[in-house]
């Protein structure tokens, strides 16, 4: 090779050097940026979600309506006026304050200022009217609330004061006020055209500390924090509920890790709860009582309208054998109708206790007598024979039906069990076509009021089955005075005297205590169950790093 071809060779590999070297300088910096940014990426904190189960779908999320909209999500996205406290304390919500005139009948509320819905739109008295207004074109759907049907006018006095008058006094119009629907609040894009949201809503647009955010029907339902909120935001970013109907399948989900909670009444069995509590990995608690499971006896049967047999029922079955046989202890055995943490409630009862020999007794008195030769007692030549029904779905109702039909035959009382599916239950409780079945009070905050008021008010089944108490015009006369006092005092004289007269009256048998159960994962903290029964506990959930 000559010198002018080295010249030109040696020129030719310094030049594809050079464009080497640049192109990969040239690579290097993304490089270095990608770098950069995975390393930006991993310094920004994960979201915080926590996922758990719910036995069916959420439903269309509107506050005015009921099922199939559940309260556990409408109480994430919607709020009340007044909040419903520990031991029934009505407290400040989006109403920061009320007075209440002195004959009962006008409310008057200053609405809290600064707060917005999940789409920015102001709150004032003017959405809270509109609200009412919308609840009051279908006020036979929502008569079962005491104030409702009293509701006289509604006014917007100026933004931030509202004003409801009632055709009477009421005492529990506030409590009311507290419950999950319908007197909650929808944004201004949420409402149909015509205003009438008992046909639906546009979205479900509410000033509480949730949204909704992701929703695939029957399948699950995501929430994340309203940017809006008037109020501390919750600790995690995301709630997911995943519709588990099955309650085994939601245990095994758990224990896979799908989910991080597991919360409500009756979620799971009281086995399968047993069971993750003793496995000792799981956070685990029960509530205190939120309602007492209840046996109604109906004085429409001519046996059962008899004081002494109603009587010889309650000491002819062992209780707390029978709530801890069935319960697995879970449940408290209960004495009094009404649990003693609602306003109202701490009467002292003196329990009928379990006395085979003292039940036989009350029958024979009664003249039930058991032939010779025979099992069941008979008077005028017609056998004691009764039937109780239940919610064949139901894992607690059957077996102490079962338990019941057992102990009972030990004292000459034949009891025939049905079970039947809920809606048909329902049914027949309430055309009064029964002899014993299963009731629960409400709970908070609904109770006490509202259950004294369906033991006189017709059409819930309970006022039905007490007809032939010997002093029922009187109780109900009390019950009238109890819901239109303004007397603090005589409310609790009132109170005091209708609970002793139910308890004496044995007509309404309290069996035990229900409860709200917990199974969590142990990084979940912060799980609380609130006072309000249909209130949800997701905005105190904290990820424990």
């Amino acid at each position: 090779m000559n010198a002018g071809k080295r010249k030109s060779m040696v020129l030719l590999i310094a030049a594809i050097a050079l464009l080497l070297s640049a192109s990969l300088a040239g690579c290097s910096k993304p490089a270095d940026t990608q770098a950069q940014k995975n390393n930006t990426e991993s310094q920004t904190p994960a979201e915080k979600v926590v996922t758990l189960s719910w036995p069916r779908d959420i439903g269309p999320m509107n506050p005015h309506v009921y099922n199939p909209s559940q309260l556990i999500a409408q109480s994430m996205i919607f709020e009340p006026l007044v909040n419903y406290g520990a031991g029934g304390k009505l407290e400040p919500a989006l109403a920061e304050s009320w007075t209440i005139s002195e004959d009962g009948r006008e409310y008057t509320f200053k609405i809290r200022q600064g707060v917005k819905f999940s789409d920015g739109s102001a709150f004032n008295a003017s959405i809270v009217k509109k609200n009412f207004d919308a609840i009051m074109k279908n006020v036979d759907n929502h008569s079962w609330l005491g104030f409702i049907s009293l509701l006289e006018k509604t006014e917007a006095v100026d933004e931030f004061t509202f004003k409801l008058k009632l055709k009477e006094a009421y005492y529990p119009t506030i409590q009311e006020l507290s419950v999950v629907r319908p007197v909650r609040f929808l944004g201004e894009a949420g409402f149909p055209d015509d205003g009438d949201t008992s046909k639906g809503v546009k979205a479900s647009i509410g000033t509480g500390p949730w949204m909704l955010n992701d929703y695939k029907t029957d399948e699950y339902a995501a929430f994340t924090r309203n940017p809006n909120y008037w109020g501390e935001q919750p600790k995690v970013d995301k709630i997911v509920i995943k519709i588990i109907p099955d309650g085994d399948t939601r245990v095994l989900a758990f224990e896979k890790g799908e989910l991080d909670l597991i919360y409500g009444e009756g979620i799971i069995s009281l086995d399968a709860y047993k069971q993750l509590e003793e496995s000792g990995e799981y956070e685990t608690k029960l509530s205190e009582p939120v309602a007492a499971r209840q046996l109604v006896l109906n004085t429409a049967n001519a046996a059962l309208a008899e004081l002494n047999v109603r009587l010889a029922l309650q000491a002819g079955f062992n209780k707390q054998a029978m709530v801890d046989g069935v319960t697995s202890g879970f449940e408290e055995k209960a004495d009094n109708l009404l649990s003693t943490n609602l306003p109202y409630t701490n009467i002292s009862v003196t329990p009928v206790p379990y006395d085979i020999e003292k039940a036989k007794s009350y029958l024979d008195e009664a003249g039930w007598k058991l032939p010779e030769g025979k099992t069941v007692r008979e008077k005028d030549g017609k056998p004691l024979e009764l039937e109780l029904i239940y919610e064949k779905a139901e894992q607690i109702q059957k077996p102490m039906a079962e338990t019941l039909q057992s102990e009972w035959a030990a004292i000459g009382v034949k009891l025939n069990i049905t079970g039947l599916d809920l809606t048909e239950q329902i049914k027949r409780f309430r055309a009064n076509d029964f002899d014993l079945n299963f009731f629960s009070n409400y709970g908070s905050p609904y109770d006490p009021h509202s259950y004294i008021h369906i033991t006189a008010e017709k059409g819930f089944g309970i006022a039905e089955a007490l007809a032939n108490l010997p002093m029922k015009a009187q109780l109900d006369q009390q019950i009238h005075d109890t819901l239109v006092s303004t007397d603090e005092k005589k409310r609790e004289e009132l109170y005091a005297s209708i609970l002793t007269t139910l308890q004496e009256q044995a007509a309404i048998v309290p069996i035990s205590y229900v409860k709200k159960m917990v199974v969590a994962d142990k990084k979940l903290g912060g799980v609380e169950f609130p006072a309000n029964r249909d209130a949800n506990a997701f905005s105190s959930l904290q990820i424990i790093e």
